[in-house]
C-alpha cells in the first residue's frame, strides 16, 4: 500500500517535532513547564513547601500555599511573588515551589529562564535538593544551587554545591559566581548540567564554575541520587538579609519563562 501525502506529512512533522526536543550532545528533551496556562502553578508538577520557621536560613518570610498573591501563572510566565505583609507571625509572605514527589531526577541539563527580583533583603533562588536523604541529613546528601542572588549585591549571580566536605558552614563551599547587570530587568537562562564525573554551571551558555567528582566517598561526591527542583523568594535571612531589608522595595517578583529538563539516553 502506498502512503497518503497526509500520513507522510504527519511523520515529517513528529520528526520534526522531535528534532526540536534534542540538544547537542545527546541531550533530549524528558520534563518540562512553559507556563502557558493562567491560573495556580500546575498541580501536576508542582507542590509548595510552607511555613514560617526560618528554614535553616532565619529567613523572614512565610511560604504560603495556593495563594494567587504569592504563586501564580499569568502572561505565560509564573509569577512568584514576596509581599510585605503580616502573616502567620511574620512579617512577609513568599513562595517556594518544589517537584519533590511529583519528580526527581539523577543527571541531566536543568535549565531556567527566569528574571529576578531586586532591592535590599531579596534572596531568590532556582535549585535542587536530593529526593531522599541517601547518605544522610544536610548536607551529607548534597545540593545544587543553579541560581542565588541577594539583592544587596544586585547582579552578581551565584552558582554552588554542598556537601559534608564542602560547605559554607566549615568554610569549604565549592562556588563561583559572574556578573549579570541586567538579571533584575531581563530574562537570562540558568543551567547546570549534572553528569557522574561533574556539575558545570552556565549562564546564558558560558560556563562559569565547575564541581568535578573526585572519586572518594559520598562527602566529596553525593550526587549519584536523584533531585529535584525548587523556586523561591527569601526574604532577609543569613546570606540575604547581611545588610538588611529595605521595607520600601515590596512587593518584589520572580517571573519564570520557563523550566526544561534535558536527559541523555541510557
Amino acid at each position: 500500500m502506498k502512503p497518503t501525502l497526509s500520513f507522510l506529512f504527519l511523520v515529517f512533522l513528529l520528526a520534526s517535532c522531535a528534532q526540536k526536543t534534542k540538544l547537542a550532545g545527546g541531550y533530549q528533551l524528558v520534563w518540562s513547564d512553559e507556563f502557558d496556562t493562567p491560573g495556580p502553578p500546575d498541580a501536576r508538577k508542582w507542590s509548595y513547601d510552607v511555613g514560617g520557621h526560618g528554614f535553616g536560613n532565619n529567613e523572614l518570610q512565610f511560604y504560603t500555599q495556593g495563594r494567587p498573591e504569592n504563586a501564580r501563572v499569568e502572561g505565560g510566565k509564573l509569577i512568584i511573588e514576596a509581599r510585605k505583609e503580616k502573616w502567620e507571625g511574620s512579617n512577609y509572605t513568599s513562595a517556594k515551589l518544589v517537584s519533590r514527589g511529583k519528580q526527581s531526577w539523577l543527571y541531566g541539563k536543568f535549565e531556567v529562564s527566569a528574571k529576578l527580583p531586586k532591592g535590599r533583603g531579596t534572596w531568590p533562588a532556582i535549585w535542587m535538593m536530593p529526593e531522599k536523604d541517601t547518605h544522610g541529613g544536610w548536607p551529607a546528601s548534597g545540593e545544587i544551587d543553579i541560581m542565588e542572588h541577594v539583592g544587596f549585591d544586585p547582579g552578581m549571580v551565584h552558582g554552588s554545591v554542598h556537601t559534608e566536605a564542602y560547605n559554607h558552614v566549615i568554610g569549604t563551599q565549592k562556588s563561583n559566581k559572574m556578573a549579570v547587570p541586567d538579571a533584575m530587568d531581563a530574562f537570562h537562562t540558568y543551567t547546570v548540567e549534572w553528569s557522574a564525573d561533574s556539575l558545570l554551571f552556565f549562564i546564558d551558555g558560558k560556563r562559569y564554575h565547575a564541581f568535578a567528582n573526585e572519586h572518594k566517598t559520598y562527602k566529596e561526591w553525593p550526587y549519584d541520587h536523584p533531585f529535584y527542583l525548587i523556586l523561591n523568594i527569601a526574604v532577609g535571612g543569613n546570606w540575604g538579609g547581611q545588610k538588611g531589608v529595605d521595607d520600601s522595595i515590596w512587593p518584589q517578583k520572580m517571573e519564570v519563562d520557563y523550566v526544561r529538563v534535558y536527559q541523555k539516553n541510557g
